[in-house]
């Protein structure tokens, strides 16, 4: 183990000195299972038709299982097993019941040197129906029970799961305070290449991406009028036969990060906690949110110095459960937070979706 002071800044919760479990030895074992869970993914994509891929596995409290999602699963926990005889672990996946599983079998949860929070496939919808690229998200984190938080990941690893008619895909992971690597695979040639991602330097959204994710019915309206309000505040109107600056409703958490990593998009915000009230006045539930495991990445955004909030402007956190219904916020750059936020902001708290400002 790594026992420094300086290990503290990994957390607020930490305490300065603490000793604290060194991720590197982590880092090529989860390289190596996501691309084992990809492949295993792509192969079932190529065999099986898209109404076996998409037939309903069950239904967990956090979202809809499908058939897909049971191929990672079964490679998840066989591929963690062999590493967590040197480093104990506890794992919270989505698809997986009881609130996590502790490797070796049998260890107490507080005996666990690591609480790991996964998402084997984040965007089953869009790659069931061969629409979009997936990912397999990972995060890991110095245990610290239930009190746990996105905060406190030390090491993150994203890949891209392709489409079968997609050649290339994606590879990114950063270890807390060293920066971002990422590489490509060729899946005809097996042939890797190296990545450098990087944001977009434009500060502003004018004839760039930026969106409000709006992906079920229900609420479409609403966060469709925010969206309109915060794009006629920030680049205002639209000139006739012209489009400021266009939007792209990626059905995928990590997909959206990966977007604002690479530069394609400047400002994604997923609101859709936000409108519980809104629903229930309408008599609906509240759909499908995102979870802490969606964005269980996150630390491989912020090395690349892309800025994560919560709906409320605080620097994005939440507890590495399953349950928890999570708002975020992604901006480009700091610049971009400075022109979009206020805006932002001004639209939720008009529609009363965010308390007032105390005066």
């Amino acid at each position: 183990r790594k026992c420094t002071a300086g290990t503290a800044r990994n957390s607020a919760a930490l305490t300065s000195g603490a000793c604290m479990p060194e991720p590197h030895p982590l880092l090529a074992p989860l390289l190596a299972l996501h691309e084992h869970m990809r492949d295993a993914i792509v192969a079932a994509c190529e065999r099986q038709e898209v109404d076996a891929l998409a037939a309903v596995d069950r239904d967990d409290d956090g979202d809809t299982i499908y058939a897909i999602d049971r191929v990672s699963e079964e490679s998840l926990l066989n591929g963690l097993a062999p590493v967590a005889i040197a480093e104990p672990m506890w794992v919270v996946a989505e698809g997986l019941s009881g609130g996590g599983v502790a490797l070796p079998a049998g260890t107490p949860e507080s005996a666990c040197r690591w609480r790991v929070l996964v998402d084997p496939i984040d965007g089953t919808r869009g790659l069931m129906y061969q629409k979009r690229a997936a990912w397999i998200l990972t995060g890991v984190a110095p245990n610290r029970g239930a009190a746990t938080r996105l905060s406190d990941i030390v090491l993150a690893v994203q890949t891209e799961i392709p489409l079968v008619k997609q050649h290339l895909c994606d590879q990114l992971w950063a270890v807390r305070g060293e920066g971002v690597q990422a590489r490509r695979r060729n899946r005809l040639t097996n042939a890797l290449s190296s990545l450098r991602p990087r944001p977009s330097r434009s500060d502003t959204l004018r004839h760039g991406f930026a969106s409000v994710a709006r992906f079920f019915p229900g609420a479409r309206d609403v966060l469709g009028a925010i969206d309109d309000e915060v794009m006629r505040a920030v680049v205002g109107p639209a000139a006739q036969g012209k489009s400021p600056c266009f939007e792209d409703q990626y059905l995928s958490t990590g997909g959206q990060l990966y977007e604002l990593m690479v530069g394609h998009d400047r400002f994604v915000a997923d609101l859709r906690p936000l409108m519980a009230g809104v629903l229930a006045a309408r008599g609906l539930p509240l759909p499908l949110c995102c979870h802490p495991y969606d964005l269980c990445t996150a630390l491989i955004a912020t090395e690349l110095g892309l800025v994560l909030t919560d709906a409320t402007g605080q620097t994005l956190d939440a507890p590495c459960n399953l349950e928890a219904n999570v708002s975020w916020v992604g901006y480009a750059s700091e610049r971009l937070r400075e022109r979009v936020q206020p805006a932002l902001q001004q639209a939720l708290r008009s529609r009363e979706l965010l308390p007032p400002v105390e005066t």
